[in-house]
């Protein structure tokens, strides 16, 4: 049986449509995909993200563990910062990616895919290192996405710009938002400048009422699933199950800023040292013929296979169809014609540099 976030009751107030989704009952969209989409373009959308997995790693080695189980580096990390990091199985290939929040030189908050949740926990559990205590505090925390231009503007209705977080992943910790104790963080899925809020379970519904009365002179709208979906692909933001899972290995899908070979070891090192290079790429896809590119289609040059799509749609903002696919190198290159198969035929489509659109 599906979960539900804290804002179920809310987004069935809103409107919402909701679809099973990661365990969870989710709203898929509200007014529209579309408009949602062109709202986080253009002024500002509200999302419930409850679903993510949060685990709070304390004690004093849990540096020691971080580095151990994720592929980044953490140990220059500074208080009130936030890193993005795959986590490796021993194989090479992509347990889950993550954000890390450092909150103390003891003490740090990894955010999961929902999906991935109970593996990752599971995972993390068999492989502490020392003193470090490790806790899945999920079902405590709600996390909702204010993302779009006009995001800065609605918070300073609330809070003080001072008390804002400043640069890209980087976060403050017990702000006050109308009496609601948030983490806000200056991140997102989205490609639009954002925040992310972080408040318990049980305040979750005060804090959607209060954004969206202050965002509603500045056309903040609510917005599901769909166009959280089209909006990260458009920004060219890769997804776990999708652009990388337990078998494609980091560097196959473009996320070697984010491995530190340096590193005196980490789980799954030995194994992308033995893979070699990385015969196969992530690219971007502009679709040049009719129709659109989904997940999944077989790609070809001519009659050779030569890779497949692993994300795919028609783009809001940029008006136009693009995919996101693993390909051999040899055919990465921007400019490189290709074909996918859709339903028994072939669309033509371009190898183009990514993201497809930025902020």
């Amino acid at each position: 049986m599906e979960k539900k976030t804290p804002l179920y009751e809310v987004h069935l107030e809103w409107g919402g449509k909701i679809v099973p989704f990661a365990g969870y009952l989710l709203p898929v969209q509200y007014q529209g995909i579309i408009e949602e989409h062109m709202a986080v373009r253009e002024a500002a959308g509200l999302f419930d993200v409850s679903h993510m997995g949060e685990v709070l790693f304390t004690g004093a080695d849990a540096l020691h563990t971080l580095n151990r189980i994720c592929s980044n580096e953490f140990s220059d990390m500074k208080v009130g910062r936030v890193r993005y990091s795959p986590m490796l199985n021993p194989k090479g290939g992509v347990i889950d990616d993550l954000l890390i929040y450092k909150m103390a030189e003891d003490r740090y908050l990894m955010v999961v895919n929902a999906a991935n949740r109970e593996k990752d926990v599971t995972w993390i559990l068999g492989n502490l290192v020392g003193d470090t205590k490790a806790e899945d505090i999920s079902d405590e925390m709600a996390q909702l996405a204010l993302q779009g231009p006009a995001s800065k503007e609605i918070l300073t209705g609330l809070v003080s710009e001072e008390a804002l977080p400043k640069g890209y992943y980087t976060f403050v910790d017990q702000v006050d938002v109308a009496g609601i104790s948030c983490l806000i963080s200056r991140t997102g899925y989205t490609g639009s400048f954002g925040y992310e809020l972080y408040c318990k379970a049980e305040c979750a519904p005060d804090l959607w009422k209060t954004l969206m009365e202050a965002g509603k002179e500045k056309g903040l709208v609510p917005c599901g699933l769909g166009a959280r979906d089209t909006l990260r692909l458009e920004a060219s933001m890769p997804l776990y199950g999708h652009e990388m899972d337990d078998e494609v290995s980091p560097l196959e899908t473009g996320l070697d800023f984010a491995v530190k070979m340096q590193k005196e070891d980490f789980i799954g090192k030995q194994a992308l040292i033995d893979r070699g290079e990385p015969a196969i790429s992530r690219v971007g896809l502009k679709v040049t013929g009719r129709g659109i590119i989904r997940e999944d289609a077989t790609l070809f040059a001519g009659e050779t296979r030569v890779g497949r799509t692993t994300s795919g749609t028609h783009l809001p903002y940029l008006k136009a169809a693009y995919a996101m696919a693993l390909v051999e190198k040899a055919y990465s290159a921007p400019g490189t014609v290709l074909e996918a198969e859709v339903r028994g035929r072939r669309i033509a489509a371009q190898v183009v540099e990514l993201p497809f659109y930025k902020g």
